[in-house]
C-alpha cells in the first residue's frame, strides 16, 4: 500500500510540475516574444544610427575632398594665369604646343592619337593590326 501511495504523490507531484511548466509557458511565451521584439528593434535602431553616421562622415570627406579639389583647380589657374602673363598676355602658337605636348606626357603609353593632315584625312599606322585597346 505504501508504494501505490508514493505512486499516486509521485504522479500528483509530476501532474504539478507539468501544470506549472504548461502555465510558465502560456505566461513566459508572450512575454518572451515582447521582449525579443524589444531587443530586435533596438538592434535595428543601432544599426540604423550607426548607418546615419557612416553617411554623414562620408559627406564631410566628399565636402572636404572637393574643397581641396577647388583650391587646387583655383591654384592651377593662378599658375595659368602667370605663365600667360609672362608670355606678354597673348598665347602664342609654340606656347600652346608647348602645353599640348605637357599634356600628351600624361596619357601614358596605350594612347593613340591621329593628328589630321592634308585634307583632313589622318596617317595611318600601317605597321598596327588588330584592336586598339
Amino acid at each position: 500500500m505504501q508504494t501505490k501511495v508514493a505512486g499516486v504523490m509521485v504522479g500528483t507531484i509530476i501532474s504539478w510540475l507539468l501544470i506549472a511548466f504548461v502555465g510558465f509557458g502560456l505566461y513566459g511565451c508572450p512575454k518572451y516574444r515582447v521582449w525579443q521584439q524589444e531587443m530586435e528593434g533596438k538592434a535595428e535602431f543601432a544599426k540604423a544610427e550607426q548607418n546615419r553616421r557612416i553617411k554623414i562622415e562620408e559627406a564631410r570627406a566628399n565636402l572636404e575632398a572637393e574643397k581641396l579639389n577647388a583650391e587646387a583647380e583655383i591654384e592651377r589657374a593662378k599658375g595659368a594665369a602667370q605663365a600667360i602673363q609672362i608670355e606678354n598676355g597673348s598665347l602664342s602658337e609654340k606656347y600652346i604646343q608647348y602645353l599640348w605636348v605637357r599634356q600628351q606626357n600624361n596619357l601614358g603609353d596605350k594612347t593613340v592619337i591621329y593628328i589630321p593632315t592634308e585634307a583632313n584625312l589622318p596617317i595611318l599606322e600601317a605597321g598596327k593590326t588588330g584592336n586598339l585597346k
